[in-house]
């Protein structure tokens, strides 16, 4: 683990907003124990990291899909002898097909990797950093949490809405410890995701520029929260504009304003 140096432990890890994230704190110099359920993508970032930043970077892969996944994830660090000064619940996706087109077993696994698997890894991490007396604890939520829900994709927005109330009581909770907890509330974002597969012009045309941001720059904005201890962020003016409209618009006004959001993207 690089001897002293903290360890950040990033779940889906691979790419995305994840990669960026692992990229930031490598240039910060914290070591990473990444998490994915694809190893190629891992190791190539791994050893991007190592060669770039001279910092270790340690694969695990797993799929938190899976019950279990988060204890079988803790132990394998334990038993690698590593240790998660930090962590990073980044896993998740989306399916914006509409709730009853969705196979239940889809639903199952959006709330394990992306409410359940947040909530077991921070139980299973937090007393060791409380205990330590330094941690770091950033939940990758979204603008979509503080907005008024879509049809669509019916079940991605009330997840990211509780990981931002319970990244806020675990701030409340943590407070003189050491330990620091953010949820990120990113909008839009470009990721190479959108490159590899050459969606990037289709996606920029169902929203304006104006609502996109670069993943380097969410994970910078991610990180530099966390470190000052803010219990939430969301970056760009954009999306802060659009988070307190929603926040404010009668329901029957706010539900008509998101109204088309799955169908837009439907038609890409």
């Amino acid at each position: 683990m690089g001897g002293h140096r903290r360890a950040i432990l990033i779940t889906g890890a691979s790419a995305g907003i994840g990669a960026a994230l692992a990229r930031e704190c490598a240039g910060r110099g914290y070591d990473l124990i990444l998490t994915a359920r694809r190893e190629g993508p891992l190791q190539a970032l791994a050893q991007e990291l190592a060669r770039q930043h001279g910092v270790t970077a340690d694969i695990v892969v797993a799929d938190l899909a899976e019950p279990g996944a988060p204890v079988a994830l803790v132990e394998a660090i334990a038993v690698r002898g590593l240790r998660a000064d930090g962590l990073i619940n980044n896993a998740g996706f989306s399916r914006t097909t509409g709730f009853l087109a969705t196979d239940p077993a889809d639903h199952a696994s959006m709330i394990r990797v992306m409410l359940t698997a947040p909530v077991e890894l921070s139980r299973l991490l937090l007393p060791g950093m409380i205990e330590r007396g330094w941690g770091r604890v950033l939940n990758v939520a979204s603008l979509a949490g503080q907005m008024p829900a879509t049809g669509g994709d019916t079940l991605y927005g009330p997840i990211k809405s509780f990981l931002i109330k319970a990244s806020q009581g675990l701030w409340l909770e943590t407070q003189g410890t050491g330990v620091h907890v953010t949820a990120l509330c990113p909008g839009y974002t470009y990721t190479e995701f959108h490159d590899v597969n050459g969606s990037r012009e289709q996606v920029s045309s169902a929203y304006p520029k104006w609502m996109w941001m670069d993943a380097d720059r969410v994970a910078r904005i991610g990180w530099e929260a966390v470190e000052a201890n803010r219990p939430r962020v969301t970056p760009g003016v954009a999306n802060n504009v659009l988070a307190a409209l929603g926040g404010l618009l009668p329901d029957a006004l706010a539900l008509k304003m998101v109204g088309g959001h799955a169908k837009r993207l439907d038609r890409l």
